[in-house]
């Protein structure tokens, strides 16, 4: 493809993604096919010869956006959400352009001192201490594993990296309901999931601060080593907003590394309605979030911030003599700062979007998304046949149908509403167990939402409850 080619065909492109973001609700928001059927489209072996571009649009259209689940869609309502924008995907199109490999400071030093500024500017919005540090990480799953990696090294004196385990038993705490990635963490980092301890939960899902320092004392007693604990400010389940004041204070009292996960919830903390739940955050390590989820910024990019930047690149950093610099010590090298040598320009589709929406458009638009899920949190709560499980605390509803007097019968109905939802293509949700029961969570986060998507759910919603009704047998 020649210079006039490229032109020809990114003007196209860009028309392409304009028109798929436009019309997006013409789809099935879930992908209808089955396991394989993408694949029997594929040749089983690359061309000899290359293709027109044509051919290869054509192909989108006809070969992967039916195996698309369309994220983008306003009736995505599943799992959280992983949001773009018109800004970002401009921005990630400059990037992958400039194609710069940004581990240090000196192989594009402006990728490093914008990042350091954008992550200055998330601290300043949310309310995090001013003394901190912030990277861009992948994802959370990476920052925790980051954290954990930190605090290992940090109580163990920096041993393990250089020599090794030596039957140290160190242990990890966490609630119950914590995301499944800190159980990957804990396995990658050497630590072993025999070492998590995961801490029982109240009736809104949080961690119980009690359980956790009787867990603390029995393995200090027991000679095992409290390495890390983690807070969850939003769980994936429920949103469940661990008391991270309490929390922290047990923390300092032991000298516990502390680290914070607010992946989906934090960027709601530009709100100062929502900042609350923040009290006591000085006393924690490391805390992080997702822009990639609710700050309209496509994936990935995970806002990660550190107190003890020190200790965090003693653990990462390798001094090679291809990677010796003049400017080391005089710049950030964030190479250091995680797990990989290369880095991806993330920080441009932040800077983008932070400047196209505005702080002032940010905290307007997370207030909207809240605000429609308090709409069907009252829908819930009105209906004889549906309702809360736990409560609502942002933009995520959770909810059930209660149609009958057992577990099971009502188990079954929950099932049928969200597989019929799911398979209509008129919207997408998903599930999670609460004490056995299984219910529905619905998320109002997508980017383009309106009240329209979120009233189209609820009438879907009673519409499968009242189907199964009539189809179930009589028991």
């Amino acid at each position: 493809m020649n210079t006039d080619e490229f032109r020809k065909y990114g003007h196209q492109v860009i028309d392409w993604v304009a028109d798929y973001l436009e019309n997006i609700e013409q789809y099935p928001v879930k992908s209808q096919i089955n396991p394989g059927d993408i694949a029997a489209t594929l040749p089983r072996l690359a061309p000899e010869k290359g293709e027109s571009f044509d051919r290869l649009l054509v192909d989108v259209e006809e070969k992967i956006l039916p195996g698309i689940t369309h994220w983008q869609h306003p009736n995505f309502h599943a799992y959280f959400n992983a949001n773009v924008s018109y800004a970002s995907i401009l921005a990630e199109l400059i990037t992958a352009a400039i194609g710069a490999q940004c581990m240090i400071w000196e192989t594009s030093p402006a990728a490093t001192e914008l990042e350091e500024r954008v992550m200055e500017w998330l601290i300043n919005m949310t309310g995090l201490p001013k003394s901190w540090d912030g990277v861009i990480q992948d994802t959370a799953s990476t920052g925790t594993l980051v954290s954990i990696l930190t605090a290992r090294e940090k109580v163990t004196r920096f041993n393990i990296n250089n020599r090794g385990f030596s039957n140290q038993k160190l242990r990890i705490y966490c609630s119950a309901q914590t995301h499944s990635s800190i159980d990957k963490s804990v396995k990658i980092a050497g630590i072993g999931l025999d070492n998590l301890v995961k801490i029982p939960v109240d009736a809104q899902m949080a961690l119980r601060p009690h359980l956790l320092e009787e867990a603390i004392q029995f393995d200090l007693a027991s000679g095992k080593i409290p390495c890390c604990i983690i807070t969850t400010l939003g769980t994936t389940g429920t949103t469940a907003m661990d008391p991270l004041e309490a929390i922290a204070d047990i923390g300092a009292k032991y000298n516990i590394w502390h680290h914070v996960d607010a992946a989906y919830v934090g960027a709601a903390f530009v709100l100062p309605e929502y900042k609350h739940f923040l009290k006591g955050i000085e006393k924690a390590d490391t805390y992080l979030f997702n822009p990639h989820k609710w700050m309209f910024t496509n994936f990935d990019c995970t806002a990660y911030f550190v107190k003890d930047k020190d200790s965090l690149i003693q653990t990462f950093e390798i001094l090679p003599e291809y990677l010796k610099t003049n400017t080391r010590g005089k710049v950030n090298d964030y190479r250091d700062w995680g797990i990989p040598l290369g880095r991806r320009f993330r920080a441009l589709k932040l800077w983008f979007v932070i400047r196209e929406y505005g702080a002032s458009g940010i905290r307007r638009k997370i207030k909207e998304h809240i605000e429609l899920a308090a709409w069907l949190e009252q829908q819930v709560i009105k209906h004889p046949d549906f309702e809360m499980v736990v409560d609502r605390v942002m933009s995520l509803v959770v909810f059930r149908c209660i149609k009958y007097p057992n577990l099971k019968q009502n188990n079954a109905i929950n099932t049928h509403i969200l597989n019929a939802i799911n398979m209509s293509g008129k919207a997408y949700i998903t599930h999670t167990k609460v004490n056995e029961q299984y219910v529905l969570r619905v998320v109002t986060g997508q980017t383009h939402i309106q009240k329209l998507h979120v009233e189209k759910l609820w009438k879907l919603i009673q519409q499968f409850a009242q189907e199964y009704k009539t189809i179930s047998p009589k028991k």
